[in-house]
């Protein structure tokens, strides 16, 4: 029987061709680490049955999150808005810490962890720090590489092996107020924030930047993933899990 981890990773919204998308890097990614990728579109109402079934869970990266939802400010570089897929990764996220379920959130998804569990967001992240550090290129989705300061004795620290590593970056927005349960664990050489962890989960961390898009040649991005699906696999052992349910059979 197979028996690797199911690792559910969110789709981008419906896009206006009426499709499903997600860039194949994280696929790849988890499937290197020895997980079973499913993807998980918006708009799944039954947050809790899919963290009853799948093991383990990456908030994949994409537009910006609605203002609205961190009590925020509208700005003419907030880009890509969908609230269908705010709605349903606030609510998994909600799910995947009150279940103790292990999640790798990317980029987006730091910005969602931190919204849904009670911070803000800086609505533009050259307003605040300046243009010292590029945090992506000017064209939107634009991909730049910088280093990122990591807290020694972090989880982070430990997954990666490494405390100064230089991953891709493509982001203008980031974590402002930090929600309670988390912690910043690194920075920026301008400060701006790059990565939390949630300290009383099981396996709960979130990066601004892009792992899965150098994980294949950078082994310190790729131990991301496969810290992950080690997670989800332990806790498929725990609870028994089998097919991606609870229990034998």
């Amino acid at each position: 029987m197979d028996d690797r981890p199911l690792i559910g990773i969110t789709t981008y919204g419906r896009s206006r061709r009426d499709r499903y998308r997600l860039p194949a890097a994280y696929v790849e990614a988890v499937r290197r680490a020895g997980g079973v990728p499913v993807l998980l579109p918006p708009g799944d109402e039954s947050v809790e049955e899919l963290v009853a079934r799948l093991d383990g869970f990456v908030l994949a990266g994409g537009g910006d999150v609605a203002p609205e939802l961190y009590g925020g400010e509208d700005h003419p570089a907030i880009e890509r808005v969908d609230r269908e897929r705010d709605a349903f990764e606030i609510a998994l996220v909600r799910a995947v810490v009150a279940e103790g379920a292990p999640a790798l959130s990317v980029c987006r998804g730091c910005q969602v962890v931190n919204v849904a569990l009670g911070g803000t967001l800086h609505e533009h992240l050259p307003d605040v720090v300046g243009a010292g550090v590029s945090h992506r290129e000017a064209a939107p989705e634009g991909e730049v590489r910088h280093t990122v300061w990591v807290e020694k004795g972090s989880r982070l620290a430990a997954v990666m092996a490494e405390e100064t590593p230089e991953p891709v970056s493509s982001h203008h927005q980031a974590p402002d107020r930090v929600a309670p349960a988390l912690r910043v664990v690194a920075r920026a050489e301008d400060g701006a924030i790059e990565a939390l962890e949630h300290p009383d989960h099981p396996w709960l961390l979130a990066v601004q930047w892009h792992p899965e898009l150098s994980a294949a040649d950078d082994p310190s991005q790729q131990r991301l993933f496969d810290s992950l699906v080690a997670a989800a696999r332990e806790r498929r052992r725990q609870e028994g899990r089998r097919g991606g349910r609870r229990g034998g059979g």
